[in-house]
C-alpha cells in the first residue's frame, strides 16, 4: 500500500514530512551555506540562522517528486522528497517569498513574493523561465491548474488571472476588502476569502463576486441565552468574525473549504455561479488556520494550524498548538 503523505513547514525552519496513517514525521535537514551556495544560493542572509530560514510556503509538485520551499532568505528551494534532501535554490526574488504553486502535471513552478512578482521556474532544468508583473503590493496567495494560467491575490485588493502564454491578464476587483486568499475551482470559476470574514465567488465573465457569503466564519449565537460562543469560549454578546485566512477545493467535485483566524474550518458546497455556496460542516480548532489542503483522493484534509498567522504577528494564540490537524472525509 502506497504511504500517504503530506508536509508542513513552519517559521523556525523546520519542514517536515508526515506519513498521515501513523501520523509520525520526519524531518527535511537544512544544508550549511557552502552547500546552499554550490545549489544556485546567493548571499543566504549570512549565517544559518531560525531567521533566514523561516518557511512561509510550501507545494508539492503533482508527481509528489519535488517539494518547493520559500520564505524570508528570498530563495526558493527545491528539495527531493524521496531522499529528503536540498538540490536546488532559485535566488531573484527581492522579497520574501509568501506563495508557491506547481502547474498540474508539469515541471513549472510559479512563487509569489512582497517584491510584488510571481516568477516561473522549470524545476526539471533547474532553471529560471519568466517573472509575471502588475501587482502593486505584496503577492499573498498563488494558484494553478493544468492550462497555463496564474490566479493570484494581493495585498492592493486584487485578485489577477495571469495567461502566461497570451502575456495577457484579467484583474477582478473586491471594492470592500482586501482578498486574503484565492482558489481555482475550474478552469472560468474561482473562490476567493476575504479580510472581512466574506467568501467570493467568481466567474471569468465578471469583474466582481458572483455570489458573496457574507461573515463566512461568524460565531454563531445560542438561542437559549443569546451569548455568542465559538469552540466553547464566551464572547460575552460581541458579534465576532475573522478574517478568511485559506481556502481550497476538492478537485473533481463541488466541495470547498475555508478557514480563519479564529479556527473556524467549515465545508461548503460549491453549487455554480447560478446557485452560490451552500454550508455543509464546520470544523472547530484552536489556533489560526493557516493553510488548508485536500488529499488527491478526497479522503481527508489537512489545515495547517499555528499560535501566529502565517505571514506576519499581528495575533497570538498561546492556547494553540503548531502543527496539522486532519479530518478524515466521506464524500457520498
Amino acid at each position: 500500500m502506497m504511504t500517504r503523505r503530506a508536509f508542513s513547514a513552519s517559521k523556525d525552519g523546520t519542514v517536515l514530512h508526515w506519513d498521515v496513517d501513523s501520523g509520525k514525521a520526519e524531518k527535511y535537514q537544512w544544508p550549511n551555506d557552502e552547500i546552499l551556495r554550490s545549489h544556485g544560493a546567493k548571499n543566504p542572509e549570512g549565517r544559518t540562522t531560525k531567521h533566514s530560514r523561516n518557511v512561509l510556503a510550501l507545494a508539492v509538485s503533482t508527481d509528489g517528486r519535488y517539494l518547493a520551499s520559500g520564505g524570508l532568505d528570498r530563495h526558493v528551494h527545491l528539495w527531493d522528497t524521496r531522499t529528503r534532501e536540498h538540490i536546488q535554490a532559485f535566488p531573484g526574488h527581492k522579497g520574501p517569498v509568501s506563495c508557491l504553486t506547481f502547474r498540474k502535471g508539469s515541471s513549472e513552478l510559479f512563487s509569489g513574493s512582497y517584491d510584488r512578482s510571481i516568477k516561473i521556474w522549470n524545476v526539471e532544468d533547474r532553471a529560471y523561465m519568466n517573472t509575471l508583473f502588475g501587482y502593486q503590493s505584496e503577492v499573498l496567495t498563488i494558484d494553478c491548474l493544468w492550462q497555463e494560467r496564474v490566479l493570484a491575490v494581493g495585498r492592493d485588493r486584487s485578485m489577477q488571472l495571469f495567461k502566461v502564454h497570451d502575456e495577457s491578464r484579467l484583474i477582478f476587483r473586491s471594492s470592500t476588502s482586501s482578498l486574503e486568499c484565492c482558489c481555482f475551482i475550474d478552469n472560468s470559476e474561482f473562490v476567493s476569502g476575504s479580510d472581512d470574514g466574506n467568501i467570493e465567488l467568481w466567474g471569468i465573465q465578471k469583474k466582481k463576486p458572483v455570489y458573496i457569503v457574507k461573515n463566512a466564519h461568524t460565531l454563531s449565537t445560542d438561542v437559549d441565552n443569546g451569548e455568542l460562543k465559538d469552540n466553547g469560549r464566551n464572547y460575552n454578546g460581541h458579534i465576532a468574525s475573522s478574517w478568511v485566512s485559506s481556502v481550497c477545493v476538492c478537485r473533481g467535485s463541488d466541495l470547498a473549504a475555508s478557514g480563519a483566524g479564529n479556527g473556524s474550518v467549515r465545508l461548503w458546497a460549491v453549487e455554480g455561479a447560478g446557485k452560490g455556496i451552500r454550508p455543509l460542516h464546520d470544523l472547530p480548532l484552536t489556533g489560526f488556520v493557516n493553510s488548508l489542503a485536500f488529499a488527491k483522493s478526497g479522503k481527508f484534509l489537512l489545515a495547517g494550524v499555528g499560535q501566529e498567522p502565517r505571514l506576519g504577528r499581528w495575533g497570538h494564540n498561546s492556547a494553540a498548538r503548531n502543527g496539522v490537524a486532519i479530518q478524515r472525509l466521506k464524500l457520498l
